[in-house]
C-alpha cells in the first residue's frame, strides 16, 4: 500500500485503458490444407446427377491381325451396361445466426458477419473432405473394389506394400492418400531399409514420394485407437484418364467457391440475421482400377537405429 501512495508515475495497468490492443482475426485450429480437394479434378454437373457409363467387359471385342487374304473380317460391337451407376450430389448445410446489435456495434476492426461466415465455411469444407473419404455412398474408402484391396505383410507400411499397391493402379497413378502418422510410419520403414524417400514440392509444399508418386496427408482417414491401424489409398484422377473425379454444381445463387453458396435468409423478430451456407459435392470412381486400398496399416511400430 505504501508503494502505491509513493508512486511518481502512472501505473501500467491504468495506462492500458487508453492503449489500442492489436488483435488477430479468430483463429480456427481445425483448419487443414484439405489436399484431396486441391488434387482432385472437379467436374461441373448440369442437374446434380452424374451417370457413369461402362462398357460390358465380359463381351469380347473381336479383331483380326495380319489380314492378307479376302476372308471376311470379324463383326463386333462394344456393349454397354444396362444399369449404369448414377451419382447424386450430396449437400452439407448449416445456418449462421448473428444478432444485429453485435454486427452493428462490434464490427470494428473485424466485421463480425464476415468472420463468422469465414469460420463456418472452413468448417463446412472440412466436412466436405471428410465425406469425400468416408461417406457411405460416394466416399473413396467405401468405393474400392474387393480385387483392389490388399493388406500389409507385417503391419507397418513398407516399400514392398506400396509397390504392391502400385501394381493395382499401375496406369498413371496420381498420388497416395494417408494419415500423417501413416506417412511417418512409412518413412521409418524406409529409413530402416536405408532407402529414404525423396521429396517433391507441390503447391509450394514438400511431400514425400515413392516411385515418383507423392504421399498426400489427410487426417480424415481414421486411425483405430486400440490397434493403431489405418488405411492408405492410391488414386488415379481425371476423367480423361478414367480415374476419380470430384463433382459439384456450378452457378449456385450466392456462390462463394465451386459448389458452395451463402444466402441471406432475413432478420427475425429477435433481431437475428440468418445466413444459409450450402455446399454440394460428390465423387465418382470411373473404373475399378482407378483406386486401390492398403489395409491393416499399423502406425505404432518404432525401431532403434544403430
Amino acid at each position: 500500500m505504501a508503494e502505491e501512495v509513493n508512486r511518481v508515475s502512472l501505473r501500467e495497468e491504468a495506462a492500458f485503458q487508453l492503449a489500442n490492443v492489436t488483435k488477430t482475426a479468430p483463429q480456427f485450429g481445425a483448419i487443414t490444407p484439405r489436399w484431396l480437394i486441391r488434387f482432385l479434378d472437379w467436374k461441373p454437373l448440369e442437374a446434380g446427377t452424374f451417370r457413369v457409363n461402362k462398357v460390358n467387359e465380359s463381351k469380347v471385342i473381336e479383331s483380326l491381325c495380319s489380314h492378307e487374304d479376302e476372308s471376311p473380317l470379324p463383326s463386333t460391337f462394344a456393349d454397354y451396361q444396362d444399369a449404369p451407376r448414377e451419382y447424386r450430389l450430396s449437400s452439407i448445410n448449416t445456418v449462421l445466426n448473428v444478432h444485429t446489435r453485435v454486427s452493428d456495434l462490434l464490427s470494428n476492426p473485424y466485421d463480425q458477419v464476415r468472420e463468422q461466415l469465414r469460420i463456418l465455411i472452413e468448417s463446412v469444407k472440412e466436412k466436405q473432405e471428410s465425406e469425400l473419404f468416408n461417406n457411405a455412398d460416394y466416399g473413396l474408402l467405401n468405393n474400392v473394389a474387393d480385387a483392389q484391396k490388399i493388406k500389409t505383410r507385417k503391419g507397418a507400411p513398407t516399400p514392398d506394400d506400396l509397390d504392391e499397391l502400385l501394381t493395382k493402379v499401375w496406369k498413371e497413378p496420381s498420388f497416395f492418400l494417408a494419415h500423417p502418422r501413416a506417412i511417418a510410419a512409412f518413412g521409418r520403414e524406409c529409413t530402416r531399409r536405408g532407402v529414404p524417400p525423396p521429396t517433391v514440392t507441390l503447391f509450394g509444399t514438400p511431400f514425400l514420394t515413392w516411385r515418383g508418386v507423392p504421399l498426400i496427408p489427410s487426417d480424415k482417414i481414421a486411425i483405430r485407437g486400440k490397434d493403431h491401424t489405418t488405411k492408405i489409398l492410391l488414386l488415379r484422377v481425371g476423367e480423361k484418364k478414367q480415374g476419380v473425379v470430384g463433382l459439384f454444381q456450378p452457378g449456385l445463387p450466392g456462390e462463394q467457391s465451386p459448389g458452395l453458396s451463402v444466402r441471406f435468409m432475413g432478420i427475425d423478430q429477435r433481431s437475428l440475421a440468418s445466413y444459409l451456407i450450402s455446399l454440394y459435392c460428390s465423387a465418382a470412381v470411373l473404373t475399378d482400377d482407378a483406386i486401390a486400398l492398403l489395409e491393416d496399416v499399423n502406425v505404432g511400430q518404432y525401431h532403434e537405429y544403430k
